[in-house]
């Protein structure tokens, strides 16, 4: 069920293989290519698969970590198609209505991004009710 951080990242690079060679994608792949053409910044990246694997980046450096990002849409994307938390799917509609589906994922990440610092921080579980009352608060 765990996968290493390499394993990950094979994921995707595999996935943007696919993508170039017209291969037909499952369900989930197709998602994650869907995140990956939206980051056309990050294409050069997957097709260095020896970097794209072993390359760390360092927020203390101004890096933001490709991996964990698309990750973060993954998981967003995931929570409106489960309504998890309950209520999520309602409050990603409203904002993908309002700013389109990229640069609300992009208002929501903060959101889950600190949800989750906070729960890592405080040795406590995630607080659904915390942050759904942040995202409540995206304008």
């Amino acid at each position: 069920m765990f996968q290493s951080r390499d394993e990950i990242r094979q994921i995707y690079i595999n996935i943007w293989q696919k993508v170039q060679k017209q291969s037909l994608l499952e369900p989930m792949e197709a998602t994650i290519a869907d995140i990956i053409q939206l980051h056309p910044e990050y294409h050069k990246l997957l097709e260095n698969e020896e970097g794209a694997r072993s390359r760390d980046f360092l927020p203390e450096q101004g890096e933001t970590n490709p991996f964990l990002h698309m990750g973060m849409h993954i998981t967003l994307r995931e929570q409106a198609s489960t309504d998890r938390p309950f209520g999520f799917r309602s409050i990603y509609q409203k904002l993908r209505n309002k700013l389109g589906e990229h640069d609300a994922e992009h208002a929501m990440m903060e959101c889950l991004a600190e949800a989750l610092w906070q729960s890592q921080k405080d040795n406590l579980p995630f607080d659904d009710t915390a942050y759904l009352s942040k995202l409540r608060n995206l304008r």
